[in-house]
């Protein structure tokens, strides 16, 4: 894809980008004159100059920079994630993502695990990246830290001038540690625009915190944007990751094959929580055995019983994404019990619900949790 095709996909909506993969740079030119004219008339969410924190929103382990406030919040429990530590590389001649960008990742990498928070902070006016990036540095020497690795604009590998949502182009760091999936965020939100906006001056450093069994990445970079994110134009953004290492909580819930068919027969469906999965994936984790080993043993007693399998997840990511996974997960499930049980295939119905049908409010950890589950319903 060329220059100006990128620079086209990064400038429209996501949901233009998806609909219409356009090659035709008259057309492209031809519709953004159309949206710019349907602008008028249409009452767009855009950004502007924040004045607070959103809300729930806090500082996680270090102090932020003076000014600043918090436009992007998220905070799980227990997570993943892979902390870069050199440059990102071409990981092959036509390697691609999901979004049909060519792949780049770092050679070395750590894989932390524990809790994750990520957060987006818009520094006041007339401050750099450079700047920004050094105070950071600044607190990570005070808490007896230790850089990692560090890097500015080319030197970090890949796109050093997208958000985390492009198409065509090449990966880069920044939807590395920052993934689309991870905005929670509305589009054209302050949150959406700090994470999402074209941008300039990338610099990023990798550190472990010298009082605390905990690792971080900061990155800061002047957000560019003249259409809906226009307000934080040329304003620095300090994007921090934090992974606090810790052990994983036990909290496999089994629930017995008597009890399922108990539950079903008063409400004609049971969740479950003791089908695990990788995170982001549908790959179903070892300790998830004895839940499916229940499930198989509801269907070998009631030979006449069908199933929907109902994959659910939070609200974290977007809700097209989310729809796909859950519906990967659910089929994830259908085919262990037919190949590992010999369920027969008529007997069960795969399907994904996303985020539409929550048990509990995603405002917080523990209702998150409630509403990523497997669901049985009857047919």
């Amino acid at each position: 894809m060329s220059g100006d095709q990128d620079k086209f996909h990064r400038g429209t909506t996501r949901r233009t980008r998806n609909l219409f993969p356009l090659e035709n740079t008259v057309f492209k030119s031809l519709l953004i004159a159309g949206c710019l004219c349907l602008a008028a008339p249409v009452a767009w969410a855009e950004a502007s100059a924040p004045t607070k924190d959103i809300a729930a929103a806090q500082d996680a382990a270090l102090k932020r920079y003076e000014g600043a406030f918090i436009v992007e919040y998220s905070s799980k429990a227990y997570d993943e994630f892979a902390l870069p530590l050199s440059p990102l590389e071409k990981v092959g001649d036509d390697v691609r993502d999901a979004r049909n960008n060519l792949r780049f990742a770092p050679k070395q990498k750590l894989d932390l695990e524990g809790k994750l928070t990520r957060l987006a902070y818009v520094i006041p006016a007339g401050r750099s990246p450079l700047e920004v990036l050094r105070n950071y540095q600044d607190e990570i020497k005070a808490a007896s830290g230790s850089l990692l690795f560090e890097c500015k604009a080319a030197e970090c590998g890949g796109d050093v001038e997208s958000g985390s949502d492009h198409g065509g182009g090449h990966s880069g760091l920044l939807e590395m540690i920052f993934p689309r999936e991870a905005i929670v965020s509305p589009d054209f939100s302050n949150g959406n625009c700090a994470v999402n906006s074209h941008h300039a001056d990338q610099r990023f450093f990798a550190a472990k915190l010298g009082d605390r069994d905990a690792q971080i990445a900061v990155m800061t970079y002047t957000l560019k944007d003249a259409l809906y994110c226009k307000a934080l134009n040329d304003r620095t953004i300090a994007v921090v990751v934090l992974v606090e290492t810790k052990a994983r909580e036990q909290k496999m819930v089994t629930v017995a094959a008597g009890e399922m068919a108990s539950t079903i027969a008063q409400t004609g469906k049971v969740a479950l929580y003791g089908i695990q999965f990788d995170f982001d994936k549908a790959d179903i984790k070892p300790e998830s055995k004895p839940q499916l080993d229940e499930i198989a043993a509801l269907l070998k007693n009631d030979a006449n019983l069908k199933l929907l399998v109902v994959g659910h997840t939070d609200n974290q990511g977007g809700v097209a994404y989310n729809l796909e996974l859950s519906k990967r997960r659910a089929d994830a499930v259908v085919g262990a019990l037919e190949r590992h049980y010999s369920i027969g295939a008529v007997r069960l119905v795969a399907q994904g619900m996303g985020s539409a049908a929550p048990v509990a409010s995603n405002d917080s950890d523990a209702g998150r949790a409630k509403n990523r589950r497997v669901e049985l319903v009857k047919q």
